[in-house]
């Protein structure tokens, strides 16, 4: 190669590198240019402060659904998905947004995580920023969306219990008028109308009951109980059912042992789990009654060696009006909300309830309350142990 070409050659490798040396400082400098654009100018520093005193959930987004902003709480509620792309069902409402340049509300239903079927329930307000941006605030409604799916479902139960004891008295009314010279009869048929007139009886009683658990401040007028005594109260209650069914109930239980609540209504909730033992076991069987304190917490079993409940029913018996067997459970006069009680009552004083059973060997319903002399008092002292008295 002589001189001239290689001179030649030289200035045109100089002129392609210098070509592309400038459009490389070209590309980077709209690239800062780009993310400075999406940063501070018309997105300001501190927004996420902002964002995160708003009561509602806040999200800013661009015309492809990137997410530039966002409340934590966004991230949580699947409002969000990884990698800061907007969820789906909300893109539509976006779009029409943006393309109106007018605010639209609508409500949104989505999937808390990639997993499962619990579903959240938001009210959205979109509405546009300058830079074609769009601010999303939802409100999360799921809390007032469940509790008016158990209202409309409570009703619809009530009212379909309600018809049989009404409509079976009625029926009964009918059949001693036109059976009013048989004496008999009318006796038969006046016993029928008690048993429905006391299961009817029961059922409202237990619905007020019911609902003056979910409105009021359970340990309003709370206090030492002594589970001995309380449990002693609840067996004699059910005394004359367990010897019409020559049932033996056997209590053992410290008479050291004091939970902190309403002694009404542990009382309520012990007669309901006893209750139900006697009612779903064999004649001539046995009903156990236990407590023992575990580290800081009391825990009060009722066990029997009735027909047992299946694991497909055992996710569903605290549900109000369920029955494992309908038939049985009327026959009984069950009303299906005894459990139900039982749940809100150990909920409400702060305690769980756990039910280990099996089929043709009987149930074990056990309740966990906190021992009295552990709990902390409203001023975050732990309150010291109190003296029991003795009977």
């Amino acid at each position: 190669m002589d001189i001239t070409t290689a001179i030649w050659l030289g200035i045109a490798i100089g002129i392609v590198l210098g070509v592309s040396g400038v459009y490389a400082v070209r590309w980077y400098l709209h690239a800062q240019s780009r993310r400075e654009q999406l940063g501070s100018p018309l997105i300001p520093h501190g927004v996420e402060d902002l964002l995160a005193t708003l009561p509602q959930t806040a999200i800013i987004v661009d015309s492809s659904y990137n997410v530039l902003r966002a409340s934590e709480r966004a991230y949580d509620s699947g409002l969000v998905v990884k990698p800061d792309v907007l969820s789906q069902q909300m893109r539509g409402q976006v779009d029409r947004t943006l393309e109106t340049g007018e605010p639209s509300e609508s409500e949104v239903t989505v999937l808390r995580g990639p997993f499962g079927s619990t579903e959240l329930h938001f009210r959205i307000r979109v509405s546009t920023m300058e830079g074609g941006y769009a601010l999303i605030l939802a409100n999360d409604i799921t809390e007032s969306v469940r509790v008016e799916a158990v209202r409309r479902d409570f009703v619809a139960n009530v009212s379909h219990e309600l018809k049989t004891p009404i409509g079976a008295v009625t029926l009964l009314a009918e059949a001693v008028k036109e059976a009013a010279d048989d004496v008999e009869q009318v006796q038969y048929f006046a016993d029928r109308m008690l048993v429905e007139s006391d299961r009817l009886a029961r059922l409202t009683r237990e619905l007020i009951d019911l609902s003056r658990l979910q409105a009021m401040d359970t340990l309003e007028e709370a206090q030492d109980v002594r589970v001995h005594a309380i449990l002693e109260q609840a067996v004699e209650l059910n005394r004359v059912l367990a010897e019409n069914k020559d049932i033996r109930v056997q209590l053992k239980a410290p008479a050291d042992l004091v939970v902190w609540g309403d002694e009404g209504l542990l009382l309520m909730c012990f007669q309901n789990l006893i209750t139900n033992a006697i009612a779903y076991s064999p004649e001539g069987s046995h009903v156990g009654i236990g407590a023992r304190r575990v580290d800081d917490i009391i825990e009060i079993s009722v066990a029997d060696r009735g027909i047992g409940i299946s694991e497909a029913d055992r996710s569903r018996i605290f549900e109000r009006f369920y029955r494992v067997d309908s038939a049985r459970s009327r026959n009984t006069g069950g009303t299906g909300l005894g459990l139900s009680i039982v749940r809100h009552i150990i909920q409400n004083h702060g305690g769980d309830i756990q039910v280990w059973s099996k089929v043709g060997a009987g149930s074990t319903f056990t309740v966990r309350l906190q021992a009295a002399d552990s709990r902390v008092s409203r001023t975050g002292v732990q309150e010291p142990p109190r003296a029991i008295e003795r009977d």
